[in-house]
C-alpha cells in the first residue's frame, strides 16, 4: 500500500476538526496515517491543537494568516519523506470509509496522474459539482453574469460539467476541498500559488498540471462529505470579496498580452461590480 499523509488547514473550525480527524482515523486502511493540522493564526489556535492532538495529528500553529495555499505549504513541509501521497483537505470534510485508499488505488493505475479528487457531497448528500472545466473568457463571463439567477445556462452547465459526475474521467480541475496529490508533481509544480488567498488556488493549480503534460483525476467511487465553508461563514462580505479578486487574478493572467488591457480592466470593473452586488444581496 503506498504511503499516504494528510494535510489540512484549519482557521477557527475545533468543532469541524472533531469529524475530519475522526473519519481519517476511522478509514479502514489509513487510520494511521501522519496528519498535520494548521491553524492559520486563528483565535481557536488552542482549541485545535487540544482536538488535533488528542487525535494523534501534528499540530502547527503559524504566526499570521498565510491563505490556503500558504498553510498547506507549511504543512507539507512536515510530511514524512517517504509519503508519495497527500490528501490535502479542508476540516469540515468528512471522509468515508475507503475512500483514502479508492483514491490511492485510482492513483497507483493512472501513471500521468497528479491530482486526484473524490466525489463531495453537501451536508444534504447532493453531489457537489468538483470536476471541472478550466473556465475560458467566454465561459467565465457568461457564469459569472448568469449563474446565481439562472443556475442553468450553458455557460454554467459548460463549465461547472454537473451533468457529468457518476464517472471516472480527467478534468481541467478539482475542488481544493479535498484532493489527493502526487506528492513528487505537486511540489515540482510549487504546488498552490499563494497568491491565491482564498478560491482559485486550485483552478490555477489544475492548469497547471494540465500545461505540464499530466492529469487532473476524479473518482466518483470515492465520496467525502463537505459539510460547509465553517471559517469562510464567519466574514461573508470578506470572502466574496477575496472570490471576486481571485477570479481576475486568474484571468488576467490567463489573457496577459499587452494588446488585452482594455480586456482586463473591464474584467476588473465587473467582477469588482458583481463583488458589491452579491454582498449587498446577503445582507
Amino acid at each position: 500500500m503506498s504511503c499516504v499523509a494528510v494535510v489540512t488547514v484549519a482557521y477557527d473550525s475545533a468543532a469541524a476538526l472533531e469529524g475530519f480527524l475522526g473519519s481519517i482515523r476511522a478509514s479502514e486502511h489509513h487510520g494511521d496515517a501522519d496528519v498535520v493540522v494548521v491553524d492559520n493564526a486563528s483565535s481557536g489556535q488552542e482549541a485545535a491543537r487540544t482536538v488535533a492532538e488528542r487525535h494523534g495529528a501534528r499540530f502547527l500553529p503559524l504566526p499570521d494568516n498565510r491563505g490556503y495555499g500558504g498553510g498547506v505549504a507549511a504543512g507539507l513541509a512536515l510530511v514524512p519523506d517517504d509519503a508519495e501521497y497527500v490528501l490535502v483537505s479542508n476540516p469540515d470534510v468528512e471522509v468515508r470509509p475507503d475512500a483514502i485508499a479508492t483514491l490511492v488505488a485510482a492513483a497507483d493505475r493512472t501513471p500521468l496522474g497528479a491530482v486526484f479528487g473524490p466525489r463531495i457531497l453537501d451536508a444534504d448528500g447532493q453531489v457537489y459539482p468538483s470536476a471541472r472545466n478550466v473556465p475560458s473568457l467566454r465561459t467565465g463571463i457568461g457564469h459569472a453574469a448568469f449563474g446565481r439567477m439562472w443556475p442553468s445556462n450553458p455557460w454554467s452547465l459548460r463549465y461547472k460539467a454537473e451533468r457529468d459526475t457518476d464517472r471516472e474521467r480527467d478534468a481541467g480541475w478539482l475542488s481544493g476541498a479535498c484532493l489527493l496529490v502526487r506528492r513528487d508533481r505537486f511540489v515540482a509544480l510549487g504546488g498552490f500559488d499563494e497568491s491565491y488567498f482564498m478560491y482559485f488556488e486550485d483552478v490555477d493549480l489544475g492548469a497547471r498540471v494540465t500545461a505540464a503534460g499530466w492529469t487532473n483525476r476524479y473518482v466518483p467511487a470515492a465520496v467525502v462529505t463537505h459539510t460547509g465553508a465553517h471559517s469562510t461563514a464567519q466574514n461573508v462580505r470578506r470572502m466574496e470579496q477575496e472570490h471576486h479578486r481571485s477570479a481576475y487574478r486568474f484571468l488576467s493572467r490567463r489573457y496577459r498580452a499587452w494588446w488585452l488591457a482594455p480586456l482586463r480592466l473591464v474584467l476588473r470593473v465587473g467582477l469588482a461590480a458583481r463583488a458589491r452586488w452579491v454582498t449587498r444581496s446577503q445582507r
